[in-house]
């Protein structure tokens, strides 16, 4: 599904193509002091603050005929507009409004297009009285930015997202689906038993095993179908990797390739089995392991392997599973399997939980469903008020999935404890169905230049 587009207008050296520039992340767009540098439409893909769509630079805007080059630049401009989600009208915040702005204003009132007002290079507090003026454009209000210092983002944020967050942009271009193969890597300390675990589930000797520690050197990629109970042949991308030793342990140039080769795997898995050796317990290698996952954002499955041979079972389970919950506090709940890759038993129970734990990990949840979600949370258990001054939670955002993003708009909020961080966290991994999975939480109160004075 293409992405939604935004075009920005503007009369010529207010600063549009660097705007331009600062969405799609890079100088794709010639910038100079001179008016009329640019003058064919320019697209790009933008990232604003995780809101995905498609920005059209274009040229000034000027009133000429339309059989000069000027003119013809100003037809361009105008299919832009006629053709986008939303328009960028840029304004300079320092220059104030001009005859021309005004005239652009009229046209842009006529258009069908919805239009978001915005007051550029108002960096500092100079152009705080010139900004007053853009109100009579009658386009609302104006969003004060910098596009050269990367200020006011966050407000800009909020004014383009009603435009291009349809519903229809709150599921992923390539929404996962059965069809799309599990990516799962298999990884753990040497001699855990990861390749004789990936040959289990294969039904084959695909990969050499044996006493020897140390045997598989490069990450093994390997397309599967698993049959699930259902019945269902479900796609499953296989990785074994090299056993993680501890870094001061690793001497060797080809174990430290392998071992890059590893954190390469876990990169490119959705979903992460990490396997200890039932007959020697949890190390501390493993919790660092399992950290590493959990950093990098995939969904971590943790599985006790030789099962079959292990000692004193319900104690060592239950003795596993409180040393998780105190060394990986930053993720609860982290699903603890036990296998035996000899035998096979708890195979396709590994499989159940990494496709569930892969949906939860690639779900976007729809904007008004969050919000609602949002307003109850909070409602439920008000931020706190330091020093009497009430910190305000506006509104929450899904900036991504895989793993699951979110921003937080607000006031104050580097004045919010991480104990509220966690409240909300868990508040979401419990009534959004997210489960153990790592989420990305995070709080941008307002970088509005114009609004500094304010609070």
């Amino acid at each position: 599904m293409p992405l939604p587009t935004v075009a920005i207008v503007g009369r010529p050296n207010v600063g549009k193509s660097t705007l331009f520039n600062r969405l799609v992340g890079k100088r794709q767009a010639l910038v100079d002091d001179r008016p009329g540098v640019t003058r064919d439409r320019r697209e790009g893909d933008a990232n604003l603050l995780g809101l995905e769509f498609r920005v059209i630079d274009t040229a000034g805007f000027e009133d000429e005929d339309p059989h000069t080059l000027p003119g013809r630049m100003r037809a361009q401009t105008e299919a832009a507009v006629g053709d986008a989600d939303a328009a960028l009208f840029l304004i300079d915040g320092r220059a104030g409004v001009t005859p021309l702005d005004e005239e652009i204003g009229r046209w842009l009132r006529t258009e069908t297009t919805p239009v978001v007002l915005v007051a550029n290079k108002a960096e500092g507090r100079a152009a705080e009285s010139t900004i007053l003026e853009a109100y009579r454009l009658g386009l609302g209000d104006p969003i004060p930015v910098s596009a050269e210092h990367g200020e006011g983002l966050a407000d800009l944020f909020e004014a383009i997202r009603p435009h291009v967050e349809h519903d229809h942009f709150d599921a992923s271009e390539d929404e996962l689906d059965e069809e799309h193969p599990l990516k799962l890597a298999v990884v753990g300390r040497p001699n855990a038993g990861k390749s004789t675990l990936v040959n289990r589930i294969l039904g084959e000797e695909r990969m050499i095993t044996g006493p020897e520690s140390g045997i598989t050197r490069d990450s093994i990629s390997l397309d599967w179908q698993w049959p699930s109970p259902s019945g269902d042949l479900r796609p499953v991308r296989l990785v074994d990797t090299a056993g993680l030793r501890k870094r001061a342990k690793i001497e060797d140039k080809l174990e430290k390739l392998s071992a890059a080769d590893t954190k390469r795997a876990i990169d490119y898995a959705e979903v992460v089995v990490l396997l200890l050796d039932a007959t020697r317990g949890l190390e501390s290698q493993d919790l660092k392991i399992a950290a590493q996952v959990i950093e990098e954002g995939r969904a971590l499955v943790i599985t006790l392997n030789k099962w079959d041979v292990a000692e004193n079972a319900s104690s060592l389970f239950n003795g596993v599973k409180e040393a998780l919950s105190e060394g990986l506090a930053q993720l609860r709940d982290v699903p603890l399997l036990t296998v035996s890759a000899a035998t096979g038993k708890g195979v396709d129970t590994i499989l159940e939980v990494a496709f569930d734990l892969r949906e939860a990990w690639g779900r976007r949840v729809p904007t008004g469903e969050l919000n609602r979600w949002f307003e109850t949370a909070v409602d439920a258990n008000p931020p706190p008020a330091p020093k009497g001054q009430r910190i305000k939670l506006r509104y929450i955002t899904q900036v991504k999935s895989r793993p699951p993003a979110f921003v937080v708009f607000g006031n104050r909020l580097e004045e919010l404890p991480e104990s509220y961080r966690r409240y909300l966290l868990n508040a979401m991994r419990r009534d959004l169905k997210f489960g153990p999975v790592p989420i990305r939480l995070d709080f941008r109160g307002r970088s509005n230049p114009f609004d500094r004075g304010r609070r």
